[in-house]
Formats: C-alpha cells, structure tokens, sequence
C-alpha cells in the first residue's frame, strides 16, 4: 500500500494515490507539526503552542486531545503511519518516512547529493517534489515560521543545484534563469556568482566583468561596501581565465582519513565520553528560523590533563560514524612555535578532500566557503586539536549539520558554546581508581613487585594528574625497580622531579605554554596565587593578594579559568591543581622579593582583620586587643552565622595565613591570628587545631617585648591543651599566665586566668579544685566592676558547686547569673546556666525539668553554632530521659553525641559516652 504525506505544497495524506479527508485546517496544522518531526516526541505544550500560538484555547491540552484522536481516526487503516503517545507529548511513528514524507525524502535526496560527484539528479528530484509553499492552506505564527524555514532549505538546494551544474560547465544553459534571478535580486552576491560564472561558460566574458562592475558600484552607492571575498575573487580568477572554471569534477570524492593513532593507555574518562556521546546523538531540534549545524562539543582543561588522549580515544571508537572520513589538525595553540593560521589549515583540509592547491582561493573567507562547500551534508568527523581561540576555531567549522567537530583547549571558548550551540566537556584530574589503572597499565602488576605501597604514594604526590602519571610511567617502564627512586625523588623535589630537557616530557614546560598568552598582570597574578595562604581563595582575599579593584580582580580570575588555570569552585572561590599550583609559586620566585612580601602581607592582614572581626560577633563582651591599622579592606560578617559561614570556609586558610606570618617574622600578625580562632575553634570542637594556633601564637608571642601578650597567649594554650584533656601542660601554661598577670597587677587576666583553671580542673575531674578557682575568678571580677565578667565567673560557680553537691548554693548562683546574662545580653553565659539547671534538675529528681532546661540550653547553643557544647548537653540529657524510662530517646541523644565527638576529634569523651552506650544495653552503631 502506497502511503504518501504531503509538507511541500498543501498539507496531504495520500494511500494509493487517493486522498485521504483530514478536515479542517487545525487538524491538518496538527498533522504538519508532528510529521515535521517524523519519529521523534513533540511536547503536548509545544504541539498546542504550534497548532494555536497565542490563540491557544484555555484548555488547550484537552483540546489537543481531541484533535489527536480526529486525526488517529482519520489515518486508521493505515498501517506505515501511526500517532502514539509518549512521556508528555505525541510523535508520529512512520515506517520509512524518507519514502513516506516528501519533506523528508527532499532532505534524504539533498543529502545523498552532498559530497556526490553525481549531484544533479538527486537534487533535481528534490526540487521536483515541491508543489508550491510549503504548508499552503495553514495559517499561524508556527506554519508561517516553519513555511519561511522550509522555504530557505529549497533556496539553498536550488543554488546547490546551479553551482553543480555550473561545475559541469552547464553555464550556457542557465543564462536565462541566472538573468532573471539577477535582476530581482540584485545585491545577493550569491546569484550574482554564478550569473557571472554562467555568463564566462557561455564565452559572454566582457560581460561578466561589466556586470561586476555595476554590481559593486551598486554596492558601494547603496551600502557603502565593496563585494565579499568570495566575489572578488572569482573576479579575480576570470580576469586570469582561470581554466577550472570551465572543468568538469569527474573525479571520485576523497575520503580522508586523518587521525593519528588512538593512545595505549587511555584508561577511565568514562563519563566524559558518555557526554560526548551523548552530544553526538542528541536532537538539537531547531526552532522555527533557526539554521541546523554542525555537533560541536569543546574538551577543555589545563595543560597536560589528557584532552588530547580523550578526543583521539572518543574519534576512534566511533570512527563507523563518520563514513566520509576524519580531518585532524593540531593547531598549535599551545606549545612552541605561534598557532597555525586557520587559512594554512584549511588548506590542508581542502587538499585532503581532493581540491588541488592550484585551484584553491587565496583569499581565507573564499577559501572557508569553498571547505564548507566540500563538507556540507558529508558525514564526517573534524577534530581540531590545542585550539587556542575561538577565532581560531570558527573558520574550519564545516558546512551542513551532517559533521561532528570535536574541539580541545586549554581555554572554555565561550564564543563556541553561545554561538554555534557547542558541547563543553571539562576534564579534571583521575579518580584514584583510574590513576591506578593507568599505572598498573604502563608497568604491569605492581602487586607482584611488591610496590603497591609506591604506587599508592605516586597517584598521591601527582594528584591523579594524567601528564605527570604519564611521564613517571614512562620513565619506569624499561626498569621498574627504579619506581621507588621515582617516588622519592617526586616526594623531594615536587615539580622539579617531573621536567625534562624536552619540552613534550617536561610538565613545567608543558604548563608554562598555557602563560605565554596572559597579560603581565594576569601572569602576576598566577603566581601569587601560587603562594597565598591555603588551598584555595575568595574573590575578597584575591582583591587584598593582588592589590586590584574588586572589578579588576574578577576579570583576572575569569581570565585564569579561561585558560584553565585555575578552578572556580561553589560560593565564588577559586582553586588550582597541587602541581600547577607549585608551578605558579616557581613563577612567583622569579619576581622581586618586594612584589611577593607586600602581597603576602595584604592577603594576611585581610585573613587577620576580618578573622578579628568576626571574633567580635561571635563573642562581644570577650576584651578586644589592639591591632595595627590593615593595609587592605577587611570583609564585613553582619551576623553570627554569616560569620560562621566565613570562619568555616576560611578555616584552612587561616590557618595557613597564621604560618605564613610565622614564617616571614610578623610576629604580632601570627599570635593575633590565633587570638580571633579561639571562639570558632571553642563552639566548633577544633580541638587539635586549637591547640596548634595556640602553640604557633605562644612562639610568636616569645619574639615580642610584650608581657600582657604572653598572658594572652599562654592562657590560650593552656586552654586548648585542657580541651584535649592533656591537663599538666594546660595547668602549666595557665599558672604561668596567671603568674605574670599578678606580676603586672592585671586583675582583670588574673580573673579570666582563674576562671580558665577553674575549667581545666573541672575536666580533669577535680570539682572542688575547680569551685575554688571559679570563686577566685568571681571575687576579681566583683572588685573589677565588671558585670559582664562576673556573671561569667557567676556561670561557673553554680556549675561546679552543682557538681560538688551543693544544689541549694548552685541554684541561687544559677537564679542570679541567670538574670545577670539575660540583662547584659551573654547567650553563652545562658546557656551554661540552663545546662546547669538541668543538672541540678536530674540529681535533684526533677527530671522534666531537667529536660526542659537541658533543650532550652541546647536550643541557645546551636543558636551560637557551639557544636562543642551542643555535645556536652547531648550527653547529659541522655540521663534524665533514662531515669524517666525513655531509653530510646536516651540513646537517640548518646548516639548523636557521639558522632560529634567523633567529627570533633574528642576521643576521650566518644570514649565516655560509648561506654554509656553499652551499658545502656544494647551496643552502639
């Protein structure tokens, strides 16, 4: 049965010739709208978007529906064509629609005729299939759009069919028609080509050169230019009497096959080339007006990340795709030498596909036309390798939207991505899964040598970086004893173990291509990236590192990212490869001591001023110290969690700034860095950490004249051994700040330094030691006047008279320390004495009440983000809730405070509530 559907002309349906009734005109628009995507799922949204525009009627689904269901019944009986039901839309299933479609046996008949040496005669025959507009009859903005679209396709077939008779030196016979189109278009250089190529075939050569004449005074009167490229130079090659003009292309069209061979040890990569599978076949369906092209995908990624060995391993599996053949080029875009001129390339390409270098334009637009010309409909594959720009790029994009370019680059090539649609796929470093493959690849079973332990520290000193796991494997291959000297000298000399006299077995050299296109500023700025403090940066600390404008600031950093460089991470930060990052600090050694020191001093202030700050959010009454005026803009923190939110992005950074100070002498920047980390490490559990910005400021404190900063610091150390239960050397430091407090009459640090050891013995497990050095700290501070000092001091004497025993005096240090915190606004202090009345609560057999208090202390500590404390009441609420016979809610509470000592790094105090955990039964998880 011969079934026909009719695009080209007036909507039809035809079986045996005989017309099939479709009805009104909406059902034929809906029949038009799902048989343009023969085979393929049209939204239910856009199908009535198609049909109706903005005339849509308001129940326009249901309204579908029902004209689907017309038009289901108007095909049935027709077993080729059927209108099923998918996920949301509608498609059209027909069998073979190249036979049954006229539109699509036009584009099958245009494609065949790409690339063919007999082109004619398909094309002809797909001219011959349109009876008038396409889509005669229907009417809105969906068919108008579509009618003007379908409209261009037969234009650029009806000009592919005269050039190719004019490459037959049909030009005689063409006089007429190429007359007529001339004058009714006259500025359209496209006609005017061949018209004047019609008129030199036919001998009318003066004629030809007088017409162009006219045509570019045309063009200058009326719009100011000269002819394109194309025109001129076909003006140019018959004013020669260029006899390819006049020849016949009998030959047999070249199938090149370019690409170098597929890499040995290619392992992994599997979702990056999932991705560009998936860009191969995926429909990039075009909108109404739009132009189909090529399947571009761009691979991009810093130098040495194994773009290259990707491409080349996706174009080889899937070479069956591409039957016309494969164009390769590398471009040079990075390496020695400059980047190779697209016209050079497009040379190469065109002689490939059988074009003779004699015969092929000068000019480099001509010359991308007639490349475009020769890839136009051709199934093939252009991969571009090392591209450098964009620009460098477009001109060797091909014709049609048969092929699949495949682009890599150290740089995004943004213009590739918005402008003609492409794929991007950035590659980062090997899993450590895939980093072991490769190796056990290039040196076998590692396992039997016993050298596992090597390999595992080789994939961690190359941070999965593909190049660097290469040039080792490499090196290694012809004598695998020699990996463990490898590895030592990797863990020695960083870097520098992995270059070499030459340049493609040297990643310094291989890294320092992606520099040579960067600004001075730019390469500034690389390097002192290199150096900053951290393992990665925000856009404020850059500001205050490289003394720009913010404005200036970012476009460098977009810059970096361009030239995949640098990373950009979530929430605005920006971070490098450990290898690439040691070579930007080689760079950085290169410019002057003062350059380097000033940045590092900026970035340092800036780490300290704002750490300062945000100290003094967190906890407002604790006394200030002095700081030099910054030499950079420190960033604002307007609440306590916003200053959390920093803190803990920032923590490695600032610890790292801390050591930076240390290291260059600013002796006053590094014990102040640990001063501003006290509270954040406090609430958050930093424990070890604590202790090591403790130690580090005590050492830079020893290098000053300033006995009321060794008070400080010393009482910062001590506290942070304290909170790792390591209590002789916290009583140690303690008793020497304190010492020196007396020694200068400071009463206000002999009473914090009392009320710190009243803290440490309290952990230690001595109670009564512990009351009577809070009761010291509370008599300071009354004599000091300072009510916000003594109702901290108040927090801790209701505390530890409660452990002692002495519930009557703890409640009423709790009652009056209760309203001294809530009056002056100490949260903190609050929340001590709520956890407080729940103790007293539990050991006095009030144990709903002592819940309450415990939530309501709990409540007001992860107000504070005091996760450190927000463990402590976990474990003790446990208790009451045991003794009121509610054991699941009592593990509840034991386990999550277990998981946070554990996260917290507290192993004494997992210790202890583990035990609680077992004896309460059952064995923990």
């Amino acid at each position: 049965m011969g079934v026909e559907l009719g695009l080209l002309g007036e909507v039809t349906a035809r079986v045996d010739g005989r017309e099939v009734e479709l009805g009104p005109a909406k059902l034929r628009c809906v029949l038009a709208a799902l048989a343009v995507d023969v085979s393929r799922l049209v939204p239910a949204d856009r199908l009535v978007e198609r049909v109706w525009g903005a005339d849509a009627p308001r129940r326009g689904r249901r309204t579908l529906y029902s004209h689907i269901s017309r038009l289901r019944q108007a095909l049935s009986g027709i077993n080729a064509v059927t209108v099923v039901s998918r996920a949301g839309g509608y498609a059209l299933e027909v069998d073979r629609p190249e036979e049954v479609v006229d539109l699509h046996r036009f584009r099958a008949l245009r494609d065949r005729a790409s690339g063919s040496t007999r082109a004619e005669e398909p094309l002809t025959a797909a001219l011959a299939l349109w009876r008038g507009p396409a889509l005669t009859g229907l009417d809105g903005e969906w068919a108008e759009a579509e009618r003007d679209r379908l409209e261009r396709e037969r234009l650029a077939v009806r000009h592919d069919l005269t050039d190719t008779r004019l490459r037959l030196g049909q030009g005689p016979g063409l006089l007429a028609e190429l007359a007529s189109l001339a004058d009714d278009h006259p500025l359209d250089e496209r006609i005017a080509g061949q018209f004047l190529l019609a008129l030199h075939q036919a001998g009318r050569t003066a004629d030809a050169l007088e017409r162009y004449r006219r045509l570019r005074e045309l063009l200058v009167e009326d719009l100011g230019t000269d002819p394109g490229a194309a025109l001129q130079d076909l003006h140019r090659r018959i004013l020669a009497a260029d006899p390819a003009l006049s020849v016949t292309t009998t030959t047999t069209p070249v199938v090149p096959l370019q690409l170098p061979a597929a890499p040995a040890m290619f392992t992994g990569r599997e979702t990056a080339l999932t991705e560009l599978d998936r860009a191969l076949v995926a429909d990039p369906s075009p909108t109404a007006g739009s132009c189909a092209t090529a399947v571009i995908s761009t691979v991009g990624g810093t130098g040495g990340i194994g773009k290259t060995w990707l491409a080349l391993t996706w174009a080889h599996r899937n070479r069956q795709r591409f039957p016309d053949g494969q164009l390769w080029a590398d471009l040079r875009g990075f390496g020695p030498g400059e980047p190779k001129q697209a016209a050079d390339v497009l040379a190469d390409f065109l002689a490939a596909l059988g074009v003779d270098r004699d015969h092929q334009p000068q000019d480099a637009d001509a010359r991308a036309a007639l490349y475009r010309t020769h890839t136009a409909g051709r199934r093939m594959l252009v991969l571009l390798d090392n591209a450098a720009t964009a620009e460098q790029v477009v001109p060797l994009l091909p014709g049609g939207d048969a092929c699949t370019v495949l682009v890599t680059s150290r740089h995004r090539l943004p213009a590739l991505l918005t402008r003609h649609g492409a794929h991007p796929v950035h590659l980062d470093v090997l899993t450590g899964a895939e980093a072991r493959s490769l190796l056990h690849a290039a040196l076998g079973d590692t396992r039997a040598l016993g050298a596992e332990h090597a390999v595992a520290e080789l994939i961690e000193l190359c941070g999965g970086f593909p190049l660097a796991l290469g040039l080792i494997a490499a090196r290694v291959r012809a004598d695998r004893g020699l990996l463990g000297d490898v590895v030592e000298d990797l863990r020695a000399l960083g870097l520098g173990a992995l270059d070499s006299d030459s340049p493609d077995a040297s990643l310094p050299t291989v890294l320092s291509y992606s520099l040579r296109r960067l600004t001075e500023e730019q390469r500034t700025v690389f390097g002192l990236l290199g150096i900053a403090p951290g393992p990665d940066i925000a856009l404020p600390a850059a500001v205050a590192l490289t003394g720009l404008p913010e404005a200036g600031a970012h476009r460098t950093l977009a810059a970096l990212e361009e030239a995949s460089l640098i990373v950009r991470r979530p929430h605005g930060r920006y971070a490098m490869h450990d290898l690439v990052r040691s070579y930007a600090a080689d760079t950085a050694r290169t410019m002057p001591d003062e350059v380097r020191g000033t940045a590092l001093r900026r970035v340092v202030d800036f780490y300290l001023h704002t750490s300062c700050a945000g100290e003094r959010v967190l906890d407002p009454h604790r006394p200030a110290i002095a700081l030099d005026p910054s030499t950079t803009r420190p960033q604002v923190l307007a609440g306590t969690q916003e200053a959390f939110d920093w803190f803990d992005t920032e923590h490695l950074n600032l610890l790292a700034a801390q050591r930076t100070a240390g290291a260059h002498g600013w002796h006053a920047a590094a014990w102040q860095l640990g001063w501003a980390l006290f509270t954040f490490h406090d609430r958050r559990g930093h424990v070890h950490d604590q202790l090591a910005v403790a130690l580090h400021a005590v050492a830079a404190g020893g290098h000053l004249d300033e006995p009321d900063v060794h008070v400080l610091t010393h009482r910062l150390a001590g506290m942070a051994y304290a909170g790792l239960s390591r209590f002789p050397e916290a009583v140690e430091h303690l008793n020497r700040s304190l010492a020196l407090a007396e020694h200068q009459g400071d009463l206000l640090s002999r009473g914090r330094n009392h009320r710190a050891l009243a803290w440490t013995w309290r952990n230690a497990g001595n109670n009564h030691q512990a009351l009577h050095h809070a009761v010291l700290a509370l008599e300071a501070h009354r004599l000091l006047g300072n009510p916000v000092e003594e109702a901290l001091s108040r927090c801790l004497t209701a505390c530890y008279a409660a452990y002692t025993g002495h519930y009557e005096r703890a409640a009423e240090d709790c009652e009056i320390g209760l309203r001294q915190c809530r009056r002056y606004g100490i949260p903190q202090g609050e929340a001590a004495i709520l956890s407080t009345m729940g103790y007293i609560g539990h050991h006095t057999g009030h144990h709903h009440r002592a819940i309450r208090d415990y939530e309501a202390a709990m409540a007001l500590h992860r107000s504070l983000g005091d996760m450190c404390h927000v463990a402590d009441v976990l474990t003790q609420i446990g208790h009451p809730h045991a003794a009121l016979g509610r054991h699941d809610q009592a593990r509840a509470s034991w386990q999550e405070a277990l998981e946070m000592y554990v996260d917290q790094g507290r192993g004494e105090d997992a210790g202890h509530v583990r035990r609680q955990l077992e004896e309460s039964g059952r064995p923990s998880k």
